[in-house]
């Protein structure tokens, strides 16, 4: 901490709500599009390896429930600490602050650590169970074999960030990624086609990408102009804070934890009812999450920009500017994805294209990708209801929508439609906007029927005071 007043650009009180959020979101999306690169553009130089880019791809996507069970781990504190950060800060709480970002550290820290010994200890099984055929174990074993030693630094890079945008630095927060991102750019087609290291060197590009972007990160949280600086000596954990921390971070563990699942049971399924054209469907919901990922950012974006803002005011009793906040992030994220659902619509062949030079792949993923992408409005409304609780530190409504739409829709969704009306392998796609629509509007229209009217109560409440005073 170096001073004790707030410069304006990070007192989110002052100024219109829209451009708060906008200050924070844009820098956000531009960084977290380029973080997408990391994986994405592997995924595209693989799609068209000579010999085997359908395998290479499929054996990629196997380690998508490995990714987002890192990330879970990840969410689990830094979607935890930053919400709480961000409302310590907002009400002046600035030793409860400064402990925050320190003891979450910590948390990514170590849990980094033990994730990347136990995925090289029990590695081959887990493929396996994830949905690995013999044909596409090699790959998955020489991507995750490298990428395995990069956990510790994605779980910096990725958790800590969050920390420096609820400061105030957005375009700090943003170079950290692109940093890392464009390294992964430039390096990928070196090891994968210059120096034939096929997949494994697309992990070693990733890797070496992720060690960059954690350096930057502790170099502005220890060395920058940082308001809350990394301290070891405030990094002792205490089980009252850990457990606040998870306890709001849960849901969005229960988010990634939860994609895990449902991809490992995609996975599984996909194989199960494709028969001899499995592992080619893998390799379609392959390319069909690298779009969703793509077509999301805006949508998460202008979320977790909007996360400090509204939690920043909420600290500070500024309920009016609150509903303000929450309204602009529904209206524009149900805007951009209505304009993705068309284009899925209108160019589905282009789009799988981009991803793969078999004419097979993309041929099979064309319904398929239309399915999967149907009613894809409804997800903006998951996300703006998700936000607005984790940024309120509402965690049980938080962790219940979490679950409701992964756990208790999707996953069972994927093993039932497959078996039911003559739907085969489609099932498994059609899993997704059903939970989109069920889960999505339930999110939301339960925050518009119990935050909504509390926001109100607390905006007259407070004006209250005020013509009393």
């Amino acid at each position: 901490m170096s001073t004790t007043t707030v410069p304006s650009q990070n007192d989110f009180c002052q100024g219109e709500m829209w451009k708060n959020i906008l200050r924070q979101a844009i820098p956000l999306t531009v960084a977290q599009t380029v973080h997408v690169l990391y994986n994405v553009v592997d995924r595209i130089y693989l799609g068209h390896l000579p010999g085997a880019s359908s395998l290479a791809l499929s054996g990629v996507g196997l380690i998508f429930p490995i990714v987002a069970l890192v990330t879970a781990f990840c969410n689990l504190f830094a979607t935890g600490g930053t919400p709480l950060f961000s409302i310590a800060r907002g009400a002046g709480q600035r030793e409860r602050a400064d402990k925050l970002i320190n003891v979450t550290f910590f948390l990514l820290v170590c849990t980094g650590l033990v994730l990347t010994v136990a995925g090289y200890l029990w590695k081959r099984p887990i493929l396996y169970l994830f949905g690995a055929s013999d044909e596409t174990y090699p790959y998955a074993d020489a991507y995750l074999s490298v990428y395995l030693a990069g956990t510790p630094f994605a779980m910096i890079s990725t958790g800590m960030n969050g920390f420096i945008n609820a400061q105030g630095f957005p375009r700090i927060g943003m170079m950290t990624i692109i940093l890392g991102a464009l390294l992964n750019v430039i390096l990928d087609p070196i090891f994968i086609f210059t120096l034939g290291l096929g997949v494994q060197g697309a992990a070693i590009a990733t890797v070496f990408s992720q060690i960059v972007s954690s350096l930057w990160v502790l170099w502005f949280l220890t060395k920058g102009k940082a308001l809350f600086r990394l301290d070891p000596a405030k990094m002792r954990p205490t089980l009252p804070l850990v457990r606040e921390i998870t306890t709001l971070g849960l849901s969005g563990f229960i988010m990634a934890g939860t994609n895990c699942l449902v991809q490992v049971a995609c996975n599984a399924t996909l194989r199960l009812h494709g028969g001899a054209m499995g592992d080619l469907y893998i390799g379609v919901m392959t390319v069909l999450n690298s779009v969703r990922e793509i077509f999301m950012l805006p949508v998460t974006g202008l979320g977790n920009g909007s996360q400090p803002v509204i939690g920043y005011n909420y600290g500070a009793g500024e309920y009016r500017r609150v509903r303000s906040g929450i309204a602009f992030t529904t209206i524009s994220g149900a805007a951009f994805t209505t304009v993705c659902w068309v284009l899925v619509l209108a160019f589905p062949r282009f789009l799988l294209s981009l991803f793969s030079s078999d004419p097979v792949l993309v041929e099979a993923g064309v319904r398929a990708m239309q399915i999967y992408f149907f009613g894809f409005l409804f997800m903006s409304f998951q996300f703006a209801g998700q936000s607005t609780y984790v940024a309120l530190g509402k965690s049980r409504h938080a962790i219940f929508f979490s679950l409701l739409r992964k756990a208790f829709i999707v996953f069972p969704l994927t093993l039932l439609l497959p078996r039911m009306f003559g739907l085969g392998v489609y099932g498994v796609f059609l899993a997704e906007p059903i939970s989109n629509v069920i889960g999505g509007l339930a999110c939301f229209v339960t925050m518009m029927l119990t935050i909504w009217p509390a926001l109100k109560r607390g905006e007259r409440e407070s004006a209250g005071k005020e013509v009393k005073e």
